[in-house]
């Protein structure tokens, strides 16, 4: 949420899956894989082109991998301003399907080393499920102090939005970046989040 990672990944998986004879767009692959992380990201794939993965996905995929962790990724609009007008005080959390290295490096290209402490979880590492599983969010919920019920989670995927509503906080749905394409919010609002924001101005004054 806080990067346009969700656009530059699906457009290197779309050009990829074009290249080989499976034509792709960027909206579509945003469409079908957002949010999904690991084994079911590769299932969602699989399922949608109706055969295994071509050949070379998962070296092209580590070569984009590598790629942006060296150069870094555009930031969601608002979203630094935001995170660093955060009260110091304020417990907060990172929870994310990607590794937490992968966010860790992210935040340092962004400037916010250490706007999260070492409050930063992954799906991968810190539980059994991912997203859309809520077990993500009670972990970190956990981690910070602050029963989940009192807990805000902002979240601008569907898959994301899936588990932090079963969680039981309360779930702003995010439509602000570059891949919430048009429909975004019905979207999430079909999930039961009840909070849409549609910038981090918004996302600032529905926590206030």
């Amino acid at each position: 949420m806080l990067l346009e990672s969700e656009w530059a990944g699906n457009a290197q998986i779309a050009a990829f899956l074009t290249r080989s004879g499976h034509p792709t767009s960027v909206e579509e692959a945003m469409h079908r894989l957002m949010g999904l992380a690991g084994e079911e990201f590769r299932a969602a794939i699989e399922r949608w082109i109706g055969r295994p993965v071509p050949e070379g996905f998962e070296a092209a995929r580590a070569e984009e991998d590598r790629r942006v962790l060296a150069e870094g990724l555009e930031a969601v609009a608002g979203a630094v301003a935001f995170v660093r007008s955060l009260p110091p005080a304020l417990p907060r959390a990172v929870a994310s399907s990607s590794s937490s290295e992968w966010v860790r490096t992210h935040l340092r290209h962004l400037g916010l080393d250490g706007a999260f402490g070492d409050k930063i979880f992954s799906g991968r590492e810190h539980v059994a499920r991912g997203k859309p599983a809520p077990d993500l969010y009670l972990h970190a919920a956990a981690a910070i102090g602050v029963p989940v019920a009192r807990c805000a989670i902002v979240e601008d995927s569907p898959v994301g939005a899936e588990g932090a509503v079963a969680s039981g906080a309360t779930v702003i749905g995010f439509v602000g970046g570059r891949h919430c394409l048009a429909g975004h919010a019905d979207r999430l609002r079909q999930l039961g989040v009840r909070h849409i924001a549609r910038d981090f101005e918004e996302v600032a004054a529905l926590l206030a």
